[in-house]
């Protein structure tokens, strides 16, 4: 049986996994149903004729960032960039219980830049298969 230390390996790539299909959900469905994302736009964005394609390009960028961090390519930097995403979207909401929410989420995603990339990600299973091709 494994103890809880032995197991905490699984910590940030659990982490990481369940980050990304958060913004994959959201992504993928602000590109399916940009109308049913409108009312979280501020006043200044409903007034603009483009309004529903910047929720269109918001989930095109939400997918994307959430498909590198789901595989683990570009780990750190697209981490950082979605944490400051949704402070911002945090801040433009106001304090309610969604802006809560994506601040949590923000943090989550601040400690995987810290972390970077996880024994499970893609980026550093190539940096190991680099090295031991080196080796041999």
């Amino acid at each position: 049986m494994r103890t809880p230390d032995s197991i905490s390996y699984a910590a940030v790539p659990v982490a990481r996994l369940g980050i990304s299909l958060v913004f994959l959900w959201f992504g993928v469905n602000q590109l399916l149903f940009p109308s049913d994302f409108m009312g979280y736009l501020s006043d200044y964005l409903l007034q603009m004729e483009s309004a529903e394609m910047f929720v269109i390009f918001n989930g095109l960028f939400e997918t994307i960032a959430g498909t590198l961090l789901l595989l683990g390519i570009f780990t750190r930097p697209v981490a950082l960039i979605l944490s400051l995403h949704l402070l911002v979207i945090a801040a433009s909401l106001g304090y309610n219980d969604i802006s809560v929410r994506d601040t949590g989420i923000a943090i989550v995603a601040f400690a995987l830049f810290l972390a970077g990339p996880d024994r499970w990600s893609l980026s550093n299973r190539m940096k190991r298969r680099k090295e031991h091709e080196k080796q041999i």
